[in-house]
C-alpha cells in the first residue's frame, strides 16, 4: 500500500485549545483520524506525526524520501513563515509536498503573508480551516501520485 505521511509543526497540538475564532474547535487527533479515513478509502496508508521541534519535522521529512513514501501534507505552523531549514529539507526530497494552512495567511499579520515553504511544495491548501488537510491529502492523491 503507497504511503502517505501527513505532518504537522508547533503549536498544532493545541488545536481545539489555542484561539479557537482562528483555528477551530477540532482536535489534531480527530483531523488525523479524518485524513487517515480519507487516505484509507482511496487505497493509501497515511502516517501521522507532530513535533514542536524543527530538526525533528526535518528528520521527518528526510525519512519519508528514504522510505519511499509518496508524497508530504505538512502543516508546518509558524515555521513557515521562516524556516529556512525546513524549505531546503522540501526542496531536497524528490516527493511532492502539499503545504497546509488552516487559516488565511494573506488576511493576517503581515508576518504571516510570507510563506517560504511556499515556492518549493508542488501546492498549497490556505484558509480552508480544519477541512483544508483532508483537501490537501485529496489534492495530493488526485494530482501528484502516479497511480
Amino acid at each position: 500500500m503507497k504511503k502517505i505521511l501527513l505532518l504537522n509543526g508547533p503549536n498544532l497540538n493545541l488545536l481545539s485549545i489555542r484561539d479557537i475564532k482562528i483555528y477551530g474547535s477540532e482536535t489534531l487527533k480527530s483531523i488525523e483520524s479524518r485524513c487517515k479515513d480519507f487516505a484509507k478509502n482511496k487505497g493509501f496508508a497515511l502516517l501521522c506525526r507532530q513535533s514542536n521541534h524543527e530538526g525533528e519535522l526535518i528528520d521527518f521529512i528526510h525519512l519519508a524520501n528514504v522510505r519511499q513514501y509518496c508524497g508530504i501534507v505538512f502543516n508546518a505552523g509558524a515555521y513557515a513563515h521562516y524556516s529556512y531549514a525546513l524549505r531546503d529539507a522540501i526542496d531536497s526530497v524528490q516527493i511532492p509536498v502539499i503545504d497546509v494552512h488552516i487559516s488565511d495567511i494573506y488576511s493576517r499579520e503581515d508576518f504571516r503573508k510570507i510563506d517560504v515553504l511556499k515556492e518549493v511544495c508542488a501546492d498549497s491548501v490556505i484558509g480552508k480551516g480544519t477541512d483544508g488537510y483532508v483537501q490537501a491529502v485529496e489534492l495530493l492523491i488526485s494530482k501528484y501520485i502516479k497511480r
